[in-house]
C-alpha cells in the first residue's frame, strides 16, 4: 500500500515539475509564447463575441413577450356598453390573460397629447378614432402562430372592424438571431480549427529546435510519453493564457458597447443592460482553449517525437 501511494505521490511530483518547466520554456522565448497567446486570445475572442450578441437578443425577445398584445379596433357604431359587453366576453376566452378597454374619448384624449395636434383635433365636428380593446394571451398562445389563430378569432366578434397583431419586426429579430447562432457556430469550427494548427505548430518549432537534446535523453532510456509529457503541458499553458485573454477582450468589448447601447436605448426609454460572459461561461472557454491546446500540442508531439532517435557518430 505504501509504494503504491509512494508511487502516486511521485509520479505527481513530477508532473508537476515537467508543468513548471515547460512554463519557464515558454518564458525564456518570450516574443514567441506572448505572439501565439495573442492569436490563440483573438481567435478565440470572435465566437464568443458573437455568442454575446446571441444571448442578448435572445434576452431582449423574452423582455418582449407581450409583443404579441392583440389590438382590436371596434366598429364606430358601437357604444359603450356593447363594447364593454364585448369585453367581458373575451375575458372568458380560455387563451386570454388581460384584456383592456380604451373608449373612443380616450384614444382621443391620447392622441391629442401624443401627436402635438390638439387644437386642431378642436375643429373636427365628430371623434374619428374607434374605440379600442388590448388583448394580452396567455404565454403559451403568445408564439407567434398560435397569437394569429387568436387574432382571426377575435376578428369573427359583431362589434370587431379591425384587429392588428405586430409581430413581424419580432420575426425578423428571431431570424437575425438564428442565423447569428448558426454562423457562430461554423466561425467557431473553423477558429478552432486554426486554434488547434497554431498550437501544433508552435510546438513543432519547439520539438525541432530541441531535437538534439531530445535525442540524448532517449538514448540514455528517456520513454516517448516522458519527452512529450513537458510540450503537452506547453499546450495547456498557451491554451490558459488564450483563454483568460480571450475572456478579458470580450469584457472590454462588452463595456465599450453597453456604453454606446445606454445611449441608444435611453432614446426608447428601455432599461435594458447588455449581458457580459457570465463566470461559468468565462470557465467555458478557458477549458475550451485548455483542450484545443492539449490537442493540438498532442497531434504534432505525436507525429515529430517519435520521428528523432538517437544517431551514433
Amino acid at each position: 500500500m505504501n509504494s503504491i501511494s509512494s508511487r502516486i505521490t511521485a509520479l505527481f511530483i513530477r508532473h508537476m515539475q515537467q508543468a513548471v518547466g515547460s512554463l519557464g520554456d515558454l518564458w525564456r522565448t518570450p516574443f514567441t509564447s506572448v505572439m501565439t497567446v495573442l492569436v490563440l486570445g483573438i481567435s478565440l475572442a470572435l465566437p464568443a463575441t458573437l455568442h454575446l450578441f446571441v444571448k442578448n437578443a435572445h434576452d431582449i425577445s423574452k423582455q418582449w413577450d407581450s409583443a404579441s398584445e392583440i389590438t382590436l379596433f371596434l366598429k364606430l357604431s358601437v357604444n359603450d356598453k356593447k363594447a364593454k359587453n364585448l369585453v367581458q366576453r373575451i375575458q372568458l376566452y380560455p387563451e386570454v390573460t388581460k384584456v383592456k378597454y380604451i373608449s373612443a374619448e380616450d384614444a382621443l384624449r391620447e392622441f391629442k397629447i401624443l401627436s402635438g395636434f390638439g387644437q386642431a383635433l378642436e375643429y373636427l365636428d365628430k371623434n374619428p378614432l374607434p374605440a379600442t380593446i388590448l388583448v394580452t394571451p396567455l404565454k403559451r398562445f403568445s408564439q407567434s402562430e398560435a397569437a394569429k389563430d387568436l387574432l382571426v378569432k377575435l376578428e369573427k366578434e359583431r362589434e370587431v372592424e379591425q384587429g392588428k397583431l405586430d409581430l413581424e419586426w419580432l420575426s425578423k429579430l428571431e431570424a437575425m438571431a438564428q442565423l447569428i447562432e448558426d454562423t457562430v457556430m461554423g466561425v467557431a469550427l473553423m477558429l478552432c480549427l486554426s486554434v488547434v494548427l497554431i498550437i501544433g505548430n508552435t510546438i513543432r518549432l519547439a520539438i525541432l529546435s530541441q531535437k538534439e537534446a531530445i535525442a540524448v535523453m532517449k538514448l540514455v532510456g528517456a520513454t516517448d510519453s516522458f519527452i512529450q509529457r513537458p510540450f503537452l503541458y506547453s499546450g495547456v499553458w498557451y491554451g490558459i493564457c488564450g483563454g483568460i485573454l480571450a475572456c478579458m477582450v470580450v469584457a472590454i468589448l462588452a463595456q465599450y458597447l453597453s456604453i454606446a447601447l445606454t445611449q441608444l436605448v435611453a432614446l426608447y426609454n428601455s432599461n435594458f443592460v447588455l449581458q457580459g460572459l457570465s463566470f461559468n461561461e468565462c470557465c467555458i472557454l478557458i477549458l475550451l482553449a485548455v483542450l484545443l491546446g492539449l490537442v493540438g500540442s498532442y497531434i504534432s508531439v505525436s507525429q515529430h517525437i517519435r520521428t528523432i532517435e538517437p544517431t551514433a557518430d
